[in-house]
């Protein structure tokens, strides 16, 4: 009797063929499919390359013109002045303030220059050339790498790994920064100090500042008393460990026996010390009081000079970058004929497929 004994292991040494085929023709199909992007990429280069060499003289000639308008502009076109502040925030005030600005803005744009007069109790004349308020962060990359710091300190460990300095960036508000710019563009240059003051005013007297920085005024005070009855206990209680340890001075001199308790004389000799060290603590926190009520006497102020008159500014902005009108029209003439000159040429190539519609 005969019988056919199966051979799966054959078989799988055939699957496992085909499957090592497969995956290597997807790796080179993936490879030649990268290898045509780039292919693709440096063509493209290279024809825009020659493309520009074709149109470079029409290029510098536009871009010669542009720079020639920026002059005739910077000439006749009427000056412009700026002035900036920097302000602290010694109250979570920035979204305020921030609202505060794009309101004012608003108003200019309105050219409703009474009501900003009166929010700001300036004169009409002080703010009728105003062109712009604006406002920024007056702190540095290294500054917000600490707070960025500070912030994650506070999360939970499962949290900081997923939270990049990125990501950090683009979901904080600038606004809650302490230290902020303030800068009033306008057309005259005077009285932007006046102006400057009528904002912080505006802030200041926020009924709900005023109500917290009240509260904490009122803690800091308290705080500073319930100190000061410690530090007059603990002087207190000084001087009668004094009269204590005079007293058993004067009877140790008398008496012809002295019997000491082990530890009794470190115990002795160490609480005057230690009374001490705590009024060095205890004073040292009054001074921190002190100075945190020197911080909390202004909601926000001005820690930079402010100038009564502005300095001109030509300057145009361009990608987030100030340039001057001559940069800025030699720079956008000859890049706006190039996208011009590509709008035409892929136009000139659909014309092509234009019998076949």
């Amino acid at each position: 009797m005969s019988t056919n004994t199966p051979q799966p292991q054959r078989n799988e040494e055939v699957d496992l063929g085909q499957l090592f085929r497969l995956i290597g023709n997807m790796f080179d199909r993936f490879f030649k499919f990268i290898g045509r992007i780039f292919n693709a990429i440096f063509l493209a280069f290279v024809w825009m390359v020659f493309f520009v060499k074709k149109h470079i003289v029409k290029l510098l000639i536009t871009g010669a013109i542009g720079f020639g308008l920026g002059i005739f502009k910077e000439i006749k076109s009427p000056p412009s002045y700026k002035s900036s502040v920097i302000v602290k925030q010694n109250y979570n005030t920035g979204e305020n303030l921030y609202n505060a600005i794009t309101y004012y803005n608003g108003l200019v744009g309105e050219n409703d220059i009474e009501t900003l007069a009166q929010i700001l109790s300036v004169d009409t004349t002080d703010i009728a050339s105003i062109g712009s308020f604006s406002i920024n962060i007056a702190i540095g990359d290294n500054q917000r790498l600490v707070e960025y710091n500070d912030y994650i300190e506070d999360l939970d460990s499962s949290l900081v790994s997923k939270l990049e300095y990125q990501d950090y960036l683009e979901n904080v508000e600038n606004y809650i920064y302490d230290l902020q710019e303030i800068t009033i563009q306008s057309k005259t240059n005077e009285s932007y100090g006046k102006v400057f003051d009528g904002i912080i005013n505006n802030i200041s007297s926020n009924s709900h500042f005023k109500r917290e920085q009240e509260k904490d005024l009122k803690e800091l005070e308290n705080k500073a008393q319930a100190i000061k009855q410690a530090l007059a206990q603990s002087d207190s209680l000084q001087k009668t460990y004094k009269k204590v340890l005079e007293s058993v001075v004067d009877k140790e001199k008398g008496s012809q026996t002295n019997i000491t308790i082990e530890g009794s004389e470190d115990r002795k000799s160490t609480k005057e010390f230690d009374l001490y060290k705590n009024d060095i603590q205890l004073r040292a926190e009054l001074v921190r009081i002190e100075r945190e009520k020197q911080d909390k006497q202004f909601i926000i102020e001005i820690i930079s000079n402010t100038e009564n008159k502005g300095v001109i500014d030509t300057a145009m902005k361009v990608l987030n970058k100030s340039l001057s009108p001559k940069l800025f029209f030699a720079f956008t003439l000859p890049m706006a004929l190039l996208i011009l000159l590509l709008v035409l040429r892929f136009v000139k190539y659909l014309e092509k497929f234009q019998n076949r519609i």
